[in-house]
């Protein structure tokens, strides 16, 4: 099978050379790199063009004259690619020499439209942090049970797991992704949709080094308490506002790929979370229906955190 790999690219001439080495240098090398650029301002195109060039490898450089954003870029990176099967790379991080030859083994068969893998968190110079992307994310056991169990959609319904740079697909899943919506990052549109399919894989394995630095378009914020105690008192409201939009959304999709059952359950969360967005402005007030959510299991079912979830819905600002 051929396989591509849509990396995107944003002022990232620091680390882009060290990323596509590790991309060329693996154990499997990609058939085709489709590199699209987000509106770089500094020597981003040029590396791209230096190391790409020597490479032996097909490859296309496509340029935004004004930026899309992530979530576009990478559906241009996409669309771009001939590959049956495409790895989605960030520009700052390292590939590990296994991850094509793997993905190539577990994709190349039948059941598995997705898969995305745990990383190595390390810093701007590469030295290690001591612990991993799902670990920062607190992935937890009951979580990998569900969906090694044929329960992935409500996992991934109720808090995405999967982050781009771990993530490869095989093409079809495009058939349902494409296009790709403005609600919703590219990495977990594309998770959800082949969770819709019971077709999604997580690897426990470490599989790249996730770099952690200051300009991170879309990062993994340490939880200091600090930050927990802002998520709690923070404003709830604008956020299930979102996440009801985007549900509805994916109902949407998923109605029209003819998967009823799973479109059925994305328009409840989109009503849970349109609840939520509506709580009165008074904090007494909201007792019944932040209850009426805890005693019919929606805080459970879609919250992202739960009954925390519930706290911060009764304490966020008016």
């Amino acid at each position: 099978m051929r396989i591509s790999v849509a990396l995107c690219t944003h002022n990232g001439e620091r680390y882009l050379e060290a990323q596509l080495r590790s991309i060329l240098d693996g154990t499997r090398v990609p058939d085709e790199v489709v590199v699209s650029d987000d509106a770089s301002t500094d020597a981003t195109l040029e590396v791209a063009r230096t190391v790409l060039g020597s490479a032996g490898v097909a490859h296309r450089i496509l340029e935004n004259p004004r930026a899309l954003g992530v979530t576009a870029n990478f559906e241009q990176a996409v669309r771009a690619t001939t590959g049956d099967l495409i790895a989605l790379a960030d520009q700052d991080d390292v590939w590990h020499p296994s991850r094509l030859a793997r993905i190539e083994a577990e994709l190349g068969g039948v059941g598995v439209l997705l898969r995305h893998s745990d990383a190595r968190l390390v810093d701007e110079v590469g030295d290690d942090l001591g612990t991993t992307l799902f670990a920062r994310l607190r992935v937890g056991a009951a979580e990998a049970a569900a969906i090694d169990g044929g329960r992935a959609f409500a996992t991934y319904l109720r808090r995405n797991l999967a982050t781009g740079a771990t993530t490869a697909f095989r093409r079809e899943l495009l058939d349902d992704a494409l296009p790709f919506p403005a609600e919703w990052v590219h990495d977990e549109w594309l998770a959800i949709l082949a969770a819709a399919r019971e077709a999604v894989r997580m690897v426990r394995d470490v599989e790249i080094d996730y770099r952690l630095h200051g300009a991170n378009q879309i990062g993994v914020a340490e939880p200091t308490l600090r930050y927990r105690i802002a998520r709690v008192l923070g404003d709830s409201g604008d956020r299930a506002a979102l996440l009801a939009r985007r549900s509805q959304v994916l109902a949407e999709r998923l109605a029209a790929r003819g998967l009823p059952e799973h479109a059925a359950q994305a328009a409840a969360k989109a009503r849970f979370e349109g609840r939520r967005s509506r709580l009165p402005a008074l904090k007494i007030a909201r007792v019944p229906g932040i209850l009426g959510g805890l005693f019919s299991g929606g805080y459970r079912r879609f919250a992202s955190q739960r009954s925390l979830d519930a706290v911060r819905d009764l304490f966020r600002p008016a």
